[in-house]
């Protein structure tokens, strides 16, 4: 049975988001805001603790993720009037951080340039229906590789920065001192194993939850520092506007934006069909309606998210707890957002959070994205062997971009040698050539 509005507000959201035709109410949607938003707000904590490793001011970043979730999701609400929230993607971060800036010896602010054309490039493909041709053209099996490979590399960024794992001259890497005497790798496990079981409870911001516990545990051994909870914004001058355009001609700078590309724009497309799907948005033929709509948000909050000083922002995965809580609509997007506004209030909240403590969430997320394992065909090993280099050389060399090239130089080389050359698809050649053009050049 419907559930009609009833003061003249109501009526107004009603006529905008079609809430009626929807069989939902502005109570629900409220609640479905607020459930997404407790389910994805550790970004705020998490995208600030990864960005400042390439020398970026920390609340800078801090405002920028709030403003850029915000901003970002008010564009899906009112450009396809869906409950789809927006924010730095996790993985998406981390790809950035340790290697375009890190491995690639990038500046932040280089990075922030390709950030920006990857962006621009997803926006060409919405606006010209190119999508379907690029998803398409890319195998089933290195789409899902490339998400569990994220998450694989997720995982070992988190259990570095923990200390849970540390360097070995024999070994590569061993495992950290998990004794008493040095208790930040074990509150990380302890962070993390809450996060896990408040999550599989059905907690609202079970994650959130998680990282502030593992954070009080350490102030009294002094391994987090209290500051307050609520003051105004940071500045966001160190990071607005500062893109760089000066490698653009670069071999590596193009892998870079495709790289960005790729991940945002197969990331994207599963987060929409999934959480819409679950939403019963589908039409008929399982296709999603206003799904250009869809996607041009989603490229514009990349760009927005460059201008303004944060990596790429992308639709997330988390706005399925909305969609279970009742979100059908945009007006779910637009609670979302009016929450990250009020985010920006409470920086020294987030600034107190230990690398321990939001390690754990990044190796829950890790978990999460590694479920991309399950969903790979593993009946030709013409098709899955490539795929696993494709996600193991991804932590293995510190490098998604390195991950993903050696995944389609092998994908191609398998296939030729197999002779089976026709069922790689021309782009897919194509990319196996420029990644090895790139390599061999280094």
């Amino acid at each position: 049975m419907s559930e009609r509005p009833e003061t003249s507000s109501d009526a107004f959201l009603d006529r905008q988001f079609a809430l009626t035709e929807n069989r939902t109410s502005v109570r629900t949607e409220f609640i479905a805001g607020l459930t997404t938003f407790l389910t994805m707000v550790y970004i705020v904590v998490v995208n600030p603790a990864i960005l400042s490793g390439t020398g970026m001011d920390k609340g800078a970043v801090f405002v920028a993720t709030c403003l850029a979730a915000a901003v970002s999701t008010l564009a899906m609400a009112f450009l396809a009037n869906y409950p789809i929230a927006l924010a730095p993607g996790m993985g998406l971060n981390a790809f950035f951080a340790f290697t375009v800036v890190l491995g690639y010896k990038y500046t932040w602010q280089q990075a922030l340039a390709a950030v920006f054309c990857s962006g621009a490039l997803f926006f060409a493909l919405s606006i010209f229906r190119l999508r379907e041709y690029v998803i398409d053209a890319i195998p089933r099996n290195l789409k899902f590789a490339i998400s569990a490979g994220l998450g694989l590399f997720l995982a070992i960024i988190a259990l570095e920065q923990a200390k849970v794992v540390v360097a070995s001259p024999a070994t590569l890497v061993t495992a950290g001192p998990l004794g008493i005497a040095n208790p930040a790798p074990v509150l990380c496990l302890l962070g993390f194993a809450l996060i896990v079981a408040m999550n599989a409870r059905n907690v609202p911001g079970g994650t959130l939850l998680g990282i502030l516990i593992a954070s009080l545990i350490g102030l009294p051994l002094g391994l987090t520092s209290f500051n307050g909870v609520i003051s105004l914004p940071p500045s966001l001058a160190p990071t607005l506007l500062q893109l760089d355009f000066s490698r653009i001609g670069e071999l590596t700078f193009i892998i870079v934006v495709f790289s960005f590309l790729f991940i945002d724009v197969f990331d994207n497309a599963g987060t929409l069909i999934g959480v819409t799907h679950r939403a019963g948005l589908l039409d008929k033929d399982g296709k999603l309606p206003r799904m250009k709509q869809a996607l041009m948000a989603d490229s514009f909050a990349a760009m927005f998210g460059s201008l303004i000083g944060t990596s790429t922002t992308t639709s997330y995965v988390e706005s399925a707890s909305g969609v279970a809580a009742g979100g059908r609509t945009g007006l779910t997007s637009v609670f979302v957002a009016l929450f990250f506004l009020l985010a920006l209030f409470f920086a020294p909240l987030a600034g107190m959070v230990p690398a321990y403590a939001s390690s754990a969430a990044l190796l829950y997320v890790a978990c999460v994205m590694a479920r991309g394992f399950a969903d790979m065909a593993w009946d030709d090993v013409t098709e899955y062997a490539p795929a696993v280099v494709t996600a193991i050389a991804m932590p293995l060399t510190y490098s998604i971009a390195t991950g993903i090239g050696l995944g389609f130089i092998t994908y191609a080389v398998v296939k030729i040698l197999a002779g089976r050359f026709s069922e790689a698809k021309p782009a897919v050649m194509l990319l196996a050539v420029l990644f090895a053009v790139k390599f061999a050049v280094g």
